[in-house]
């Protein structure tokens, strides 16, 4: 077995992850930026992103947010407009759920458009049925069993 040398492994590399609940200051559009949301991952390090001037752009994502933020489809991100392509940019920033609801109360992003909440704001919308699992299994058997009667009524 090779001796570690090193200053810890992977966990280290990839930090504490306790930062998610500080806030930070909000990081407004410069010349040459655009608001977009991501529409779809693409993989090595690109998204098609829908900017908010109505254009749609392939995205590239910066070297140093690469493995340190991860971006999903839905969420709101600050990308860099390139002078030479215009239908490509690059990723600069990522919005969590509450700087994005400020953005679009400051009236920077639209106010129509659906941003990726919490997950546990999804999750108080959910409706659960009465009656567990097996409440379920008997009824499936009853209706299966009703099933088979009209079949043997047709023949």
């Amino acid at each position: 077995m090779p001796k570690n040398f090193g200053k810890g492994g992977k966990n280290r590399r990839r930090g504490k992850g306790d930062t998610h609940d500080q806030k930070r200051e909000l990081v407004f559009k410069e010349d040459g930026c655009e608001y977009a949301q991501a529409m779809r991952m693409l993989g090595n390090g690109r998204l098609e992103a829908y900017c908010f001037d109505g254009k749609k752009r392939l995205a590239h994502i910066r070297g140093n947010m690469k493995k340190k933020v991860w971006i999903a489809s839905g969420d709101i991100i600050l990308v860099s407009l390139r002078d030479f392509e215009d239908e490509k940019c690059d990723v600069i920033h990522k919005y969590n759920a509450e700087e994005a609801r400020q953005l679009q109360k400051l009236g920077e992003i639209p106010s129509e458009t659906k941003l990726n909440k919490d997950d546990d704001e999804n999750n108080a919308n959910v409706a659960f049925e009465e009656g567990g699992a097996e409440e379920r299994k008997e009824s499936s058997e009853e209706e299966k069993s009703d099933e088979e009667e009209e079949e043997e009524e047709d023949k």
